[in-house]
Formats: structure tokens, C-alpha cells, sequence
């Protein structure tokens, strides 16, 4: 279970992901009954530290502090990682080397890729650089259409705010679907956003949106329990179902049956931890019909079955 966090940073470093780092990992929310993590800025040489918004930090430990962490996080630089100081290489491949857990923010996959740690891995990267990811790394698996990649121990998020996705992600894998609502309520973001970069990336003539699906999701999270085919969603939305699948995915950047999905196993870890009811009740309130089936969503998604999740974190 994580414990112990440490941030690597380094001259360059951007802003943004070390604030998302900080408020992900090193805020104090024990009023709200939730984790306080040992958290800890370091870098090669204690002291000040330019960021690549201009503005200098005060980091007090050196990367000796990487030796305690459950997890490191490697955070983008300006540029792509070409002048990140060899021990900063050094001490990524020594947390790796005796198992803590990594994860990468935007483009400090380059960094990773720099300490020899994507090879044969699945990862990704911003969108804008994932072509220059493949190229430079090219025993690594770039995954450009995501918002981020758990390979196992290592985890690696896509552009600026995915590293919020990928933070929650790592919180919900270590202490449960219910911590993970909890700091993104605190964070005023969603616990999972469905979708990818794909979402993202400027096309020639840009789509034309004018129907919104808030409600129909709203109707969606309230019927869970139903049979939710396109054709049953199109008719909601009084489109036909060829429309309705694909101004779906383009507003909502999934398809239907991959939202619901996910949506079905949010609810799952929900009353899976904060009830006793048996996994062929959950399975049948959440939509997927019946425990095995539940059972094969469940593990393909989490890498738990439902009954290792709740004697994981039952509250």
C-alpha cells in the first residue's frame, strides 16, 4: 500500500505537473478521514531549483530520499529530457531496480526512457510527442491514443492534466475506488474520465458539436442495472443508432459499451466496498447480469478479482 512519495525535480522542470504532483500526493486531507503520504521534493543538489515557468523552488532533500519510496514520479522538463543530470538516471534505476513504483508525467516519459526503463513496456506520452517518443525509444511500446499507461510498476500519463488521471489511478489501485472519489471531489475533477488523447488532437475542420449527453449519461448512471444497447440509447437521444455511436464517441471520447462499462465498474468497487451484499447482487444491480461475468470485466480491468478487491479495501 502506498505510503511514501518522492518527486524528483530538476532545473526546467514544469510548473503544472509539479502542482498536480503536490496536490495529488502531498496535500494533508486527514479531515476528511483520508491518507497522509511521507512526501518529499528532491533533486541532485539540495537548494533552489528554476522551474520552467521562471520561478525558483526550495527542494531539501537529495535523491538519497528515492531509496524510501513506495513511488517516484519523474516530472517533464523543458525540452525532451536531453540534459537531465546522470544521477537523477542513476537513482530512477536503483527505486526501479528494488521494486518502488514509478510514474511518469507528460513528457517525463523521455526521462524514463533516458534511465532504459521503457523497453518492451506499453507507455505514453503527451500527444504531440508520441511519434518522437517511438522514435527515440524505439524498444518501447508508445501507446498514442490513451490518457495513460499502467505497465505494472511502471505507470506513464499523457499531456498536462492526464497526469490528474494517472494520479487517481495510482490512489485507487493502492487504497480503493473510495479514497480516489474522495480526492477528486477534493480536487474538483472527475475520479476516472473516460477516453484518450484522441479526444485532443486538432483535426483539419474541427466537428461540430450542438447536442450535449450530459443527461442522457445522468439517465445512464441511474439505470445502470438495465440492458443499455445503442439502439435503446439512440432512441433516448432520437437519433438513429449510427448517429448516436458516433456523436457519442466524439463528445464523450469512448464509445457507449465502453462507457457504461467503466461507469458499471465504478459502481461495482463502490458496493464492493462499502457493503456485504454478494457479487452476483452487485453484478446484477451494476448491469453486468451475473458474477462470472462480472467476474471477467472486473479482472481484465483492475488485474483483481472482485473478491480480492474487496478484501483489499472493504471499509
Amino acid at each position: 500500500m502506498l505510503t511514501d512519495v518522492a518527486v524528483i525535480t530538476y532545473d526546467g522542470v514544469t510548473a503544472f505537473e509539479l502542482g498536480v504532483a503536490c496536490e495529488a500526493f502531498g496535500s494533508d486531507r486527514s479531515d476528511d478521514g483520508l491518507p497522509v503520504l511521507d512526501f518529499a521534493l528532491c533533486a541532485a543538489v539540495p537548494g533552489p531549483v528554476r522551474t520552467g515557468a521562471g520561478f525558483t523552488i526550495g527542494v531539501d532533500h537529495d535523491l538519497t530520499r528515492t531509496a524510501q519510496a513506495d513511488l517516484v514520479v519523474v516530472l517533464p522538463t523543458e525540452g525532451l529530457a536531453e540534459n537531465v543530470p546522470p544521477p537523477v538516471l542513476e537513482s530512477i534505476r536503483a527505486a526501479h531496480d528494488r521494486g518502488a513504483r514509478l510514474m511518469s508525467m507528460c513528457t517525463g516519459a523521455f526521462v524514463l526512457g533516458e534511465a532504459g526503463l521503457l523497453d518492451g513496456r506499453e507507455c505514453t506520452t503527451h500527444w504531440r510527442y508520441t511519434a518522437a517518443l517511438a522514435r527515440r525509444f524505439p524498444r518501447a511500446k508508445v501507446v498514442p491514443e490513451v490518457l495513460h499507461v499502467d505497465s505494472g510498476q511502471v505507470v506513464t500519463s499523457a499531456g498536462t492534466a492526464a497526469s490528474i488521471d494517472a494520479s487517481l489511478h495510482v490512489w485507487r489501485q493502492e487504497h480503493g475506488a473510495a479514497v480516489a472519489s474522495s480526492i477528486a471531489r477534493r480536487m474538483v475533477v472527475p475520479p476516472q474520465r473516460e477516453g484518450g488523447q484522441a479526444q485532443f488532437i486538432e483535426r483539419p475542420v474541427p466537428e461540430l458539436r450542438v447536442e450535449s449527453f450530459g443527461k442522457l449519461q445522468q439517465w445512464i448512471l441511474d439505470n445502470l442495472h438495465r440492458e443499455l444497447d445503442v439502439a435503446t440509447l439512440a432512441h433516448r437521444a432520437l437519433m438513429s443508432p449510427r448517429t448516436f455511436a458516433r456523436r457519442f464517441r466524439a463528445e464523450v471520447g469512448a464509445t457507449p459499451h465502453a462507457w457504461i462499462t467503466a461507469q458499471r465498474l465504478l459502481r461495482a468497487e463502490q458496493l464492493l466496498e462499502r457493503t456485504d451484499h454478494t457479487i452476483d447482487r452487485i453484478a446484477a444491480d451494476v448491469g453486468f447480469g451475473n458474477a462470472a461475468n462480472m467476474r471477467l470485466h472486473f479482472t481484465r480491468a483492475r488485474g483483481l478479482s472482485p473478491q480480492q478487491y474487496r478484501r483489499r479495501f472493504a471499509c
